[in-house]
C-alpha cells in the first residue's frame, strides 16, 4: 500500500461501510464499523461462505479507519507467499489489522499467527479476522491459537438472497443512469457469477461499454459485450 495515496483512495471505493447491502448482516456491520472507528476496541471474527461479504466488511473497516486518521493494514493471508509464517511475524504496527483467509493458516504459520495475536494484544491494536469456517473448524493444530481466535466476538455472515441482490444491482445501475429491466436481470443471473460484488464489478464494465458505443443495456448487447 503506498503511503503517499490519499486516505480515501488506499481502499477499493466499491468496498465501503455505504455500498455494502446488509440484509440479515446488519449487527455485524454495525459491530465492524464501531471496530473501525476506534469506539470499541473488541476484536472481531467473521465466518460465511464465498461471496458472503466478508473481504468487503475487512476492506469497509480499513477505509473508516483511515478516515478516522487510525493506521490500517489489510491482508488476504491466501495471497501471502511462503514462507508465510516470516510474513505474518513481520506484520503489526498498525491501529487496525484485517487478516482474511484465515483457512490459509497452518503448520509453522499458526505460531507465527499466535505470537501476532499477543503482540497486537500488547500493543493496543484492534483485529479483525476473516474466514469461511469457525475458529474450531479450521483445522488449526495449536489449541491456544483457535482459544484466541475464539475468544473474539463471532459474526457468521449471511449471503443475500437472490431477490436482495437483483434490487441491489437495478437500484446500483440506476444510480448510473442504466435501466436493468428482468430479461436483462434474467440473463445475467443464468450466466454470470451470482454474488453482489462479482456483479457490481461486471456493472462497472457494463456502464463504461455502453456509454462508449452509446447503446441501450440489452439481452443483445450483453451477449456481444461478453463474448468478445
Amino acid at each position: 500500500m503506498n503511503p503517499q495515496l490519499p486516505l480515501d483512495l488506499r481502499w477499493p471505493a466499491r468496498q465501503r461501510f455505504d455500498t455494502f447491502v446488509a440484509g440479515d448482516n446488519a449487527l455485524a456491520v454495525a459491530s465492524m464499523q464501531r471496530a473501525a472507528g476506534g469506539t470499541d476496541r473488541e476484536w472481531l471474527y467473521l465466518c460465511g461462505p464465498p461471496a458472503s461479504g466478508k473481504t468487503h466488511l475487512l476492506m469497509a473497516s480499513c477505509a473508516a479507519a483511515s478516515l478516522a486518521g487510525r493506521s490500517a493494514q489489510y491482508v488476504a493471508l491466501a495471497s501471502v507467499p511462503e514462507p508465510r509464517a516470516d510474513a505474518i511475524r513481520a506484520l503489526g504496527g498498525s491501529e487496525l489489522l484485517a487478516l482474511d483467509d484465515l483457512d490459509a493458516i497452518a503448520g509453522p504459520a499458526e505460531h507465527a499467527l499466535f505470537d501476532l495475536y499477543n503482540r497486537c494484544r500488547a500493543e493496543g491494536s484492534t483485529l479483525l479476522f476473516a474466514a469461511r469456517r469457525a475458529p474450531h473448524a479450521l483445522g488449526i493444530g495449536l489449541p491456544d491459537l483457535v482459544s484466541r481466535l475464539a475468544s473474539c466476538a463471532q459474526w457468521t455472515l449471511r449471503p443475500l438472497d437472490e431477490a436482495s441482490r437483483r434490487a441491489a444491482l437495478r437500484e446500483r445501475a440506476a444510480a448510473r443512469g442504466i435501466e436493468l429491466d428482468d430479461a436483462v436481470l434474467d440473463w445475467l443471473f443464468a450466466r454470470q457469477a451470482r454474488d453482489l460484488g462479482s456483479l457490481t464489478a461486471l456493472l462497472e464494465r457494463i456502464d463504461r461499454a455502453a456509454l462508449a458505443a452509446q447503446r441501450r443495456v440489452t439481452v443483445p448487447f450483453l451477449r456481444d459485450l461478453l463474448s468478445s
